[in-house]
């Protein structure tokens, strides 16, 4: 296909920016043809009469930008006209068509959640992953964080959404939903994702974050007996909670003392790396507040969120693996 000026004039700018490296790493590291095949079998043929579907590899990619820049359906549209860089990644030319408006791309993630699609695109993500030794299976951080919705009733349904709840954290309050996360202790990646309403307790989900191949848990002292738990009681893993802060400050100051809060040091050591995922999340993302009306909606998309977070925290430790295997 002949490239059209606009792209040759792109190509010679000398200064990459940032968007421009990380959708380059985005598009070397993702498992393209894994996500494919999962989202394949459901996806529109074109048969019959009509407007062919746009392809399935263009709109996937849409929607992965999507994701990695916290658009809305709106948002991603305009950045196509926007931004070269993203049109680039998505594989749109303007000179010789129009980019997927915001209904196609609606379309297409009504597709991903009524097909349960994205926890089959997380579950691909972390098998490609898997086969490249990233994850490992001896120990799992649990852990969770709020993702806040809109408190406002000034919208069509003249209410708050009634799947979101309430809940308080210290001296805080937070409407809207908790993302639960099981975490690969070695790697930091994120092997387990559920959603529930914000005043879901952390330690109740606990049994569906671990794997159970596990011989260590890690968690905060939200999980405070967690073991004692009837859903629990069949793990054989051992169980490093943190201590409640008042317990802990109460430590005497011996030989003793100093072990226990050493060992807090060290369990906390390895719990910090549940944050990094969240960090992506909230802060790469940009994803704090809910973006839909129901936890289905939303929990799906934390499915696609949390599958990307891996590839960009795996992203340099797969290219290498990349490198290495065609030199």
């Amino acid at each position: 296909m002949q490239t059209s000026f606009s792209e040759l004039e792109y190509a010679a700018k000398k200064k990459l920016t940032r968007r421009d490296r990380f959708l380059a790493e985005i598009e070397a590291v993702t498992p393209w043809a894994a996500l494919e095949a999962e989202i394949g079998p459901f996806y529109p043929k074109g048969e019959g009469r009509g407007r062919p579907p746009i392809g399935l590899h263009r709109m996937l990619r849409m929607y992965i930008a999507q994701q990695c820049f916290g658009l809305s359906d709106e948002g991603i549209e305009d950045a196509l006209y926007d931004s070269q860089a993203i049109r680039r990644f998505v594989g749109i030319d303007l000179a010789r068509e129009s980019a997927p408006d915001a209904t196609t791309l609606l379309k297409f993630r009504r597709l991903l959640e009524t097909n349960e699609l994205t926890r089959k695109v997380f579950e691909a993500i972390n098998a490609h992953l898997a086969e490249r030794g990233l994850i490992l299976r001896e120990g799992t951080i649990v852990d969770a964080t709020f993702i806040a919705a809109p408190p406002s009733t000034k919208n069509k349904a003249k209410a708050r959404d009634p799947e979101m709840h309430q809940a308080k954290k210290g001296n805080n309050w937070h409407f809207g939903m908790k993302a639960h996360i099981g975490v690969d202790a070695k790697s930091g990646l994120v092997h387990a994702v559920i959603g529930t309403a914000a005043n879901v307790s952390d330690v109740s989900q606990t049994h569906a974050l671990v794997h159970g191949e596990e011989s260590d848990v890690f968690g905060d002292a939200g999980y405070q007996g967690v073991e004692k738990r009837s859903e629990n009681q069949g793990s054989t893993a051992d169980w490093h909670i943190a201590m409640k802060r008042g317990k802990r400050k109460a430590l005497p100051k011996d030989a003793m003392g100093k072990l226990m809060e050493r060992f807090e040091k060290l369990k906390a050591s390895i719990r910090a790396k549940v944050e990094h995922p969240f960090h992506v999340l909230k802060n790469l993302f940009k994803h704090r507040k809910t973006r839909y009306r129901g936890l289905a909606k939303n929990e799906a998309q934390l499915f696609s969120l949390f599958g990307l977070v891996n590839l960009v925290l795996a992203r340099k430790r797969l290219m290498a693996f990349d490198a290495q295997g065609t030199s």
